[in-house]
């Protein structure tokens, strides 16, 4: 199977919020005939309206190559039902919505199907992702491919050993973003605290973050290292590290901390 199959035999995208948008707009980018991309979803924005020759809110195909499935995991009991004729086949499932196992989808779509669970992360919106991959026995080398070849259209794809390690999958890199941002805004507050301008002191944070990812991203030191870089001894980023590093109650355990919360209510949400 590859993008061949799905030019002839379609791919149904079960909700096209941002996640969906992001990975529709990277495929139409990438040469996909609109007409080859079915859209189901019950608040389509202006954008998905507007693509001419997709198949939106239409009857969809008996037997397409792919089913993407990317609603809130509140909706997959509403959602799956309609899909579930096309189970125990060849289509390929491969879902994007957190916390829904695999066992989840093959109770609701039947134990012969094969399927690709996927973890995404919000900075595929622009093109900048890294999305986890895992399938069930019944998904084929071919399968990891196709799957990998699709979301690979919104950033780096990695995969995964086991289902067991997306808990934390999501805790890391589903849930990073949101610490991400949250560190800028700490950043930001505390500059302002210390007197600079709110505007200016959020332009230092965003900045530097987003400037030191790009550096850790693309340097061949560790981060690790990186850090070292930094800091003169006795000087004043060691100063701020002695706070930030400290082992009760510094960046590290709070970190472990956050982690294990996303990593339980994932959980929670799953079962």
């Amino acid at each position: 199977m590859n993008m061949n199959d799905i030019e002839k035999n379609g791919l149904v995208l079960l909700g096209c919020g941002k996640m969906g948008s992001a990975m529709l707009k990277g495929w139409l980018d990438g040469g996909l005939p609109p007409a080859s991309v079915w859209v189901s979803d019950p608040n389509p924005s202006d954008w998905l309206v507007g693509i001419k020759g997709l198949n939106l809110n239409t009857d969809l195909p008996s037997a397409p190559a792919v089913v993407l499935v990317a609603v809130k995991p509140q909706m997959m009991a509403d959602a799956l039902p309609t899909l579930a004729a096309m189970g125990n086949g060849e289509t390929l499932f491969i879902s994007v919505a957190a916390g829904i196992t695999i066992a989840t989808y093959e109770e609701l779509l039947g134990s012969r199907t094969p399927i690709v669970r996927a973890m995404p992360n919000t900075p595929a919106a622009v093109g900048r992702g890294i999305t986890a991959i895992i399938g069930n026995g019944l998904a084929t080398a071919d399968h990891a491919e196709l799957a990998e070849a699709l979301l690979s259209s919104v950033g780096q794809v990695v995969r995964l050993d086991s289902e067991d390690q997306m808990g934390a999958v999501t805790a890391i890199s589903g849930c990073g973003p949101a610490y991400t941002f949250h560190l800028i805004e700490a950043m930001a507050a505390a500059g302002t605290a210390k007197g600079l301008n709110p505007d200016l002191a959020l332009t230092l944070a965003r900045a530097t973050v987003a400037g030191a990812g790009h550096l850790a991203e693309n340097s061949e030191e560790d981060p690790s290292q990186l850090r070292v870089n930094v800091t003169s001894p006795n000087g004043v980023t060691q100063a701020a590290l002695e706070v930030l590093m400290s082992d009760s109650d510094g960046f590290p355990p709070l970190l472990l901390r956050a982690v294990e919360a996303a990593i339980n209510r994932d959980r929670e949400l799953g079962e």
